[in-house]
């Protein structure tokens, strides 16, 4: 049986390159019928927080990422120790003041078969002797990391290949303790666009910031997978039944990743898409919330009409209330370029005016009469439909771009149109006013 492991510390939050890890890990495991360890390598127990923790299983769970078996390295310390004492008394550690070190060889080479980079050849005089238990009687990284893979009988260790140089020096104490040498796999990294390692100046890192943001797990974890793997053609959308049939290291690229934040809202979109309509209204309702655009006396039917009018325009759900806030506030933000373009004139302000008119007359407020009188008054002015509907839509949303504006004033109400066209109006006499006086000094 194959059994690999993920083995988070519990120092900060789950990273996207730590999280693609797990990933890899796990899918090898379920597409192999193998076993998934979640060990977390909590011995600093200065920088282990709960809340580091928490969020790392949180984050887990929420992708779907579930384990056979889980660990801590802190319950294991007498483990460790034991197998450090042993060494010591076989000769093949020392003691340096309360701490046990492990004496590497001279003049030997140590060679690495890895699954991915092929064989790697590391000569033993560029590794000094490595610490297994320090001073204050925890265990150093790569004895405790040796000894747990093994007593866990990890077949295959698949890793970030920052990792590489940690290798050799774990191989070296695999054989002076005489365990079996599981495989190694070191996946590419993850970096940036600008070709660096990942970091928080290219936006978020942790999975918990994507989720925030409002990435459905689902995609993001479909894209994970595309980071440094592919199934050999040029599907790009996978769910994860489909990513446990198809995976395979052997698909796992040498060369590094590069994160694309746009291809990540592209895949997110996709799955946004298709959604279910009441299960994505139910994913939403807490964006808002938080925005305090609605409590819990909101309307659902109309709110679900609005997420349905814009669920092909939005890539992540914080997205819709970006997209939609307009709907919720009368603070209506006015983009200087659309208002420039559209609301200026008295002109404007006279057809809007007799737009007004023409929308209180209006006993059903619905989409096709709408629609009806906005078109009969373009005949009667004269003018062209977008020379009346362009600066409707501005002085209605404050933006250029929308979906359908009939169906924009349908969800907004007749009171409400009728109170901002009012107010964009007089604001429009206003200005030309001003502009009037101005000129005659």
């Amino acid at each position: 049986m194959n059994i690999v492991r993920f083995a988070p510390s519990p120092t900060g939050f789950l990273h996207i390159g730590g999280a693609r890890t797990c990933l890899f890990n796990w899918l090898f495991a379920r597409s192999t019928d193998g076993k998934f360890i979640l060990r977390i390598e909590d011995t600093d127990t200065v920088r282990s927080e709960k809340k580091y923790l928490d969020e790392i299983l949180e984050s887990l769970k929420w992708m779907g990422l579930d384990w056979d078996e889980l660990y801590y390295q802190s319950k294991r310390f007498d483990i460790y120790r034991d197998y450090a004492e042993k060494l010591l008394a076989d000769g093949k550690a020392y003691k340096e003041d309360t701490a046990i070190i492990y004496k590497v060889s001279a003049s030997c080479k140590v060679r690495i078969f890895d699954v991915i980079h092929g064989e790697i050849a590391v000569d033993t005089e560029q590794i000094k002797d490595q610490v297994l238990i320090k001073s204050d009687g925890s265990p150093a990284y790569n004895f405790c990391c040796v000894v747990d893979d093994a007593l866990m009988g990890i077949t295959h260790i698949i890793r970030g290949d920052d990792h590489i140089s940690n290798t050799p020096k774990q191989i070296l104490i695999y054989e002076a303790l005489g365990f079996k040498l599981p495989k190694f796999a070191h996946i590419p990294m993850i970096l940036g666009e600008d070709k660096s390692r990942m970091s928080k100046r290219h936006g978020a890192t942790s999975i918990s910031e994507y989720k925030k943001q409002g990435f459905l797990p689902e995609a993001l974890v479909n894209y994970l997978a595309l980071l440094g793997w592919s199934a050999g053609n040029d599907r790009e959308i996978f769910n994860l039944k489909t990513l446990i049939k198809e995976f395979s290291l052997k698909r796992v690229n040498k060369t590094a990743a590069v994160f694309d934040i746009e291809k990540l809202k592209w895949v997110n979109g996709h799955y946004i898409k298709s959604l279910d309509l009441e299960a994505l209204t139910d994913l939403i309702i807490p964006y808002l919330k938080e925005k305090k655009y609605i409590d819990d006396s909101y309307d659902r039917s109309w709110l679900t009409g609005l997420i349905n009018l814009y669920k092909t325009r939005f890539q992540t759900l914080d997205d819709f209330t970006s997209f939609t806030s307009f709907f919720f506030t009368e603070n209506v933000h006015y983009e200087q370029e659309a208002t420039e373009k559209f609301l200026k004139g008295t002109d404007i302000a006279d057809n809007l005016e007799r737009l007004k008119s023409v929308l209180e007359n209006i006993d059903s407020f619905e989409i096709k009469e709408i629609e009806t009188e906005v078109r009969k008054l373009v005949d009667t002015l004269g003018i062209k439909a977008g020379n009346l509907i362009h600066p409707l839509r501005v002085a209605l949303t404050g933006t250029t771009v929308s979906p359908g504006i009939f169906e924009v004033m349908k969800f907004l109400g007749k009171d409400r149109v009728l109170t901002r066209l009012m107010s964009v109006i007089k604001k429009i006499r206003m200005r030309a006013d001003m502009l009037d006086k101005l000129s005659g000094l």
